[in-house]
């Protein structure tokens, strides 16, 4: 192998390097692009669990006033028919 030869090799070698290392460059922008979004999504569906859980928390509260409501009309609608002094 003469000199030239070698120089050629390096020079392949060099090529191959800078395309790694762009690469890897190109992949630790992809990574931190990809962990914000992750990150965004994360924050997306922490907030839709809490907006959940407080329709739960106003569906459950509705229905409890709802089958109160029901109690009272059974319960006169209990007394109404048998009260015939009325």
């Amino acid at each position: 192998m003469d000199n030239q030869d070698i120089a050629t090799k390096f020079d392949d070698i060099n090529i191959h390097v800078d395309f790694l290392i762009e690469s890897c460059q190109s992949f630790q922008k992809e990574n931190t692009e990809l962990l914000a979004k992750i990150k965004e999504l994360e924050d997306q569906l922490e907030q839709k669990i809490k907006k959940e859980d407080v329709y739960v928390g106003q569906e459950s509260m509705m229905n409890e006033k709802i089958d109160r409501l029901l109690s009272k009309l059974d319960g006169f609608s209990e007394i109404v028919p048998g009260d015939e002094k009325l």
